[in-house]
């Protein structure tokens, strides 16, 4: 028999993994889009996400619709815990897909300023929001012994989620920056090319202290790798890709750097897993008032369901992201309709 609350939990990792490439990458692009100065230049960023971007938050709405329907209880404990940050991530979601289609509905400069501003805020508070709610998993939540949130703003705003954020931040913004250079040409490209080398050398020291940090303040976040040896593959895996990015942009080979980046997030998503399983929200007052996989789930019929509609489903939307991307590869160009 398949351990369905395992195959839940995988599955929310692969959906999880699947939003940090896809959005991770156009949200790295709206944080970068300040960095040009001209509005043909700002407009082209735009237009290298604007086929794909309201796609790939589909990942994100579906992460959630399943965390709600296979596991109740720690959907309703992380909503009341992070209430206020997810309502402020709501706003971020829809301002950007404001900001991308207001900018150009009116030709005034502060208009756009404006437009353009805000789909760099939003774009940045997204990639920290979802960052302070990973590190804010890891540390702990205090939970009751019903698995309530008694706590405050000031449990989810400490130091070490804000790292978490940080290094989320930096990771966005090296993937949109690799991304960029692969869909830009001419002097666009080589600039991009000096923000790859800059966003990695800024996720790889947040990366760096974030590991050191979270080996001091959570040790128990190893514990799976003694009970669990194979799951050193992944710590392995994710070594090498780093590794791979630097050396990827080196030899001027943009799609293996974002193959490399890809697998970095797919990596960092896995290693948060084996460190939470099976775990999915930390009691901070008692280990016991912990939500599980088991605790906190969906009845036994409930998990088949979703499991046989979600192996119909999901091959449907690889298929369409798939064909999306395929149609929208190449280079992008500035055209008269759009952003």
């Amino acid at each position: 028999m398949i351990d369905l609350h395992i195959v839940w939990f995988i599955l929310l990792g692969v959906l999880m993994a699947g939003y940090g490439i896809l959005d991770g990458f156009d949200l790295g692009v709206g944080m970068l889009h300040l960095c040009v100065k001209t509005d043909d230049e700002r407009r082209l960023l735009m237009h290298s996400i604007g086929p794909v971007w309201d796609g790939n938050e589909v990942w994100l709405v579906v992460f959630g619709g399943a965390l709600f329907a296979a596991f109740p209880d720690a959907y309703a404990a992380a909503f009341s815990g992070f209430y206020l940050p997810f309502m402020i991530l709501l706003s971020a979601l829809i301002f950007r897909g404001v900001s991308l289609e207001f900018r150009n509905k009116h030709k005034s400069l502060v208009w756009r300023n404006f437009w353009d501003f805000s789909f760099f805020l939003s774009s940045a508070m997204i990639c920290f929001l979802l960052g302070v709610a990973v590190g804010t998993t890891m540390q702990g939540l205090p939970l009751d012994k019903f698995g309530f949130f008694t706590g405050g703003l000031r449990d989810v705003f400490q130091p070490y989620p804000l790292l978490v954020g940080a290094l989320s931040v930096a990771g966005c913004a090296m993937h949109g920056a690799i991304y960029l250079y692969m869909k830009t040409e001419g002097d666009l490209q080589r600039r991009v090319h000096g923000w790859m080398w800059r966003s990695f050398g800024i996720f790889l020291v947040v990366y760096m202290l974030c590991t050191v940090v979270t080996l001091m303040r959570i040790p128990d976040s190893v514990r799976n790798f003694d009970n669990f040896p194979a799951t050193w593959i992944a710590l392995v895996l994710n070594i090498l890709a780093i590794a791979n990015v630097p050396r990827s942009i080196h030899a001027n080979r943009a799609g293996e750097a974002f193959l490399s980046s890809s697998a970095v997030i797919v990596t960092l998503t896995a290693l948060f897993g084996i460190a939470l399983y099976p775990n999915l929200l930390r009691s901070s007052i008692d280990p016991h008032n912990s939500l599980t996989i088991y605790n906190a789930c969906s009845s036994s019929s409930t998990l088949t369901i979703m499991f046989i509609i979600a192996c119909i489903g999901i091959p449907f939307i690889l298929t369409y992201t798939g064909i999306v991307y395929w149609v929208f590869r190449g280079k992008v160009r500035t055209e008269e309709i759009g952003y």
